[in-house]
């Protein structure tokens, strides 16, 4: 073989095994989705899935309201329509959006329409946003289940996903930091007035009465 056709076919070899590196590569790529869910304080929801093997980040925001840009208290006003929400980007090739669907009903009370635990108002409901028909269906399918596990009506809506206004950087990531700010208790660092509201809210001792074992996040 002449020493350019031996050339050419070192190149062509090169590019082919090159191009199976990409294709490998790309084959196995991540599956980087999003869910968006409303319920109630949107620090706990945050805490709780940030928790979840297969979840990359939690956000917390607000969606499903008639305001652009909301601000915390133009939302928990009341007046924007909005709900406290919470951002979920995880990788479906580890945990699939029907397992975190069914964990996101039996963290929280579907039962209640007017707010979550000691929040109420609009702000607080509950909902799950589709982005999707096939996201409708798989929401749809686990509001269902969780109606038939409690043996009680859901009122959790299943929601059109709309424009995700991420909360400022005062609210993101609360439950660990370690910012001192002044409470009705004293100077107390986020993370330790997080639990503090926690605990006094009644999250999780409501939802222990309420799925027993099936809760995910917190003892039976």
């Amino acid at each position: 073989m002449r020493k350019t056709e031996t050339l050419k076919s070192i190149a062509l070899a090169g590019m082919i095994a090159l191009g199976v590196v990409a294709h490998s590569k790309s084959s196995h790529a991540a599956d980087i989705q999003t869910l968006t869910v409303a319920g109630g304080c949107f620090w706990c929801v945050e805490a709780d899935f940030e928790r979840v093997k297969g979840v990359q980040e939690a956000v917390s925001g607000f969606t499903g309201g008639n305001v652009a840009n909301p601000t915390y208290k133009q939302v928990t006003g009341g007046n924007t329509g909005h709900y406290e929400a919470v951002q979920i980007t995880f990788d479906a090739d580890v945990i699939d959006r029907r397992s975190l669907m069914d964990m996101f009903f039996r963290s929280v009370d579907p039962t209640d329409a007017g707010g979550q635990f000691c929040d109420r108002g609009e702000s607080y409901r509950t909902a799950i946003f589709a982005g999707s028909a096939a996201e409708r269906q798989v929401a749809e399918a686990a509001k269902a289940q969780a109606a038939a596990d409690l043996g009680q009506t859901v009122v959790t809506p299943v929601l059109d996903l709309g424009t995700f206004y991420p909360a400022d950087s005062y609210h993101q990531d609360y439950y660990l930091s370690r910012d001192l700010i002044i409470t009705r208790f004293g100077p107390k660092r986020k993370a330790a007035a997080y639990k503090a509201y926690r605990d006094a809210c009644g999250r999780d001792a409501r939802v222990r009465d309420l799925w027993g074992n099936a809760a995910p996040f917190v003892g039976s």
